[in-house]
């Protein structure tokens, strides 16, 4: 007799909401760090610190090769983060403006959702 593989006993979709449930509930840096250290690999936590760093340059609109000299953060990355800003779910915009204040996210982005223009990946 065959084995079938074992059906997950939480739906991933439940799951992610208690994930997300869990982040809301940390209430100080220290204990988000703590979180962040348990929860994700050393490669996970930079991968999250370089998106997260650039943001703040590509709301100033900075060039993407200014970015990368100034961060040394891929100019791929770089590139993926301008395009959830552009067009994502709003995320980087709301955590930005909720972290350095309104001024954070300029108004009047060109995306759907309301993002912030991001700047060109040429030199100028």
């Amino acid at each position: 007799m065959k084995r079938r593989p074992a059906e997950p006993k939480v739906a991933s979709e439940k799951a992610e909401r208690s994930l997300c449930e869990a982040l809301l509930s940390l209430r100080t840096v220290d204990e988000m760090r703590a979180f962040l250290d348990d929860l994700c690999t050393p490669a996970e936590r930079e991968a999250l610190r370089e998106r997260w760093s650039v943001v703040p340059h590509l709301l100033a609109g900075e060039p993407y090769w200014r970015i990368h000299e100034t961060t040394a953060v891929s100019i791929t990355t770089i590139g993926r983060v301008a395009r959830c800003l552009e067009g994502g779910a709003g995320g980087y915009a709301a955590a930005a403006a909720r972290v350095r204040g309104p001024r954070a996210a300029p108004a009047g982005g060109s995306s759907k959702r309301g993002g912030a223009p991001v700047a060109s990946r040429r030199a100028p």
